[in-house]
């Protein structure tokens, strides 16, 4: 016994030291990321590196605001996440209902073919989309990377079997009641979905806010653009050299609401990664 203790002991403990290993290199370039906003552009060129800046300059935050646009990249980032997420938490919704508490012919067959879907990589979606995109007249504008973004097969899986837990003895208690399916749905199944919603909430949000790809290809003008945009034009719009020291400053304004969000709902993510391997 003292044996199985002993050598219990020693992995707990070389499991703690990987753990605080592999947490430090997570961490670091964060931290550098940080220290590196407070910098001057002789303390960034610096080598070999100083970690830390000799004086923190709180006017990199300033002047990065000033040097592009960034409360109009800010606005229109919020604008699409909000509406993104809050799209996704309705049709993904819907759709977990319809999958998980309806009964129709091909109900189960149609939805192994829509969970098909996350199976096709996006580069081969790109071109199919864009042609959808210019018929509709929506190249360059926020409609174009936001309606695309609305639905999505992960978030009606999750929502789906979130949702075939719940007991069916409530529905049919409502269902004596007289309550329609859309009652059933807004009365009884969207009240007790709550830590579900929660969560693919924050998953979208955060996929959303960072998205940079499909914004990229869509969006030309400059008051269109998003914050991950607006990083990029910090090096093809200003002058001289690339000003790493404001592009560090603007990248923690940018990442602030996530780790926000994250720190306020970290539970809420946790679980969304158990809920979504359940079996239904």
């Amino acid at each position: 016994m003292l044996k199985k203790s002993t050598g219990k002991n020693i992995a707990d403990t070389l499991s703690y030291v990987l753990l605080i290993l592999a947490s430090i290199v997570v961490i670091l370039p964060f931290v550098w990321m940080i220290l590196s906003s407070f910098k001057t552009p002789g303390e960034i060129w610096t080598f070999p590196p100083v970690f830390m800046p000799k004086k923190f300059l709180w006017s990199n935050y300033i002047e990065a605001w000033k040097a592009l646009p960034f409360d109009r990249f800010f606005i229109n980032s919020l604008f699409v996440t909000v509406v993104v997420t809050v799209g996704q938490l309705f049709t993904c919704s819907l759709g977990g209902y319809a999958f998980a508490r309806l009964r129709f012919p091909g109900r189960d067959k149609l939805f192994l073919m829509y969970l098909a879907t996350m199976m096709i990589p996006f580069p081969v979606l790109m071109i199919p989309l864009f042609i959808i995109m210019q018929s509709f007249g929506w190249i360059d504008t926020l409609k174009s990377i936001i309606v695309p973004c609305l639905f999505s097969a992960w978030g009606t899986f999750l929502m789906r079997q979130f949702m075939m837990g719940i007991p069916r003895t409530l529905e049919d208690a409502a269902k004596i009641d007289g309550c329609s399916y859309w009652g059933l749905y807004w009365k009884i199944i969207v009240p007790l979905c709550k830590p579900v919603f929660a969560t693919l909430g924050i998953f979208t949000f955060m996929g959303t806010w960072n998205q940079f790809f499909w914004p990229l290809i869509m969006i030309n003008t400059i008051s269109n653009k998003t914050l991950p945009l607006g990083l990029v034009m910090f090096q093809t719009r200003i002058a001289a050299e690339t000003p790493w020291h404001l592009i560090m400053a603007a990248s923690c304004a940018t990442v602030l609401p996530i780790i926000i969000l994250f720190i306020i709902g970290q539970k809420y993510y946790v679980k969304g990664i158990v809920t979504s391997g359940l079996k239904g």
